[in-house]
């Protein structure tokens, strides 16, 4: 027996406009909305999904856990992102492989990275 996984789920004290902002982000469409406190977005082209559940507090610090994105104009996606609210947090290179780390408008933080060498 193996585990699959189900959807990515974001804790936040407002989930409906972090909901909003990711599936603007992605072109994913919030499919589900339960009350105010739990929205689902679907993403295209993918079984994956991305959730976002209302907690009274979230965890601080630094997220264990974050997305790897990836696009082919890396710095216009940056710059996309950012003019839509992200927050640049580092840029970051490796053997000419590029990724620069965001934070989203709720401060959790995700990396977007170019096309391989």
């Amino acid at each position: 027996m193996a585990l699959t996984l189900g959807m990515i789920t974001f804790d936040t004290t407002d989930p409906g406009p972090l909901a909003n902002w990711w599936a603007k982000q992605t072109a994913g469409t919030v499919e589900q909305e339960n009350d105010g406190w739990f929205y689902v977005v679907a993403l295209p082209g993918s079984a994956q999904k991305l959730a976002f559940q209302k907690v009274d507090d979230p965890t601080p610090g630094k997220n264990r856990i974050h997305l790897d994105l990836a696009s082919e104009d890396l710095d216009g996606e940056v710059g996309r992102l950012s003019a839509d609210g992200a927050t640049e947090v580092g840029r970051h290179e490796m053997g000419g492989f590029r990724w620069v780390t965001l934070a989203d408008p709720d401060g959790n933080q995700f990396c977007v990275s170019g096309p391989h060498p």
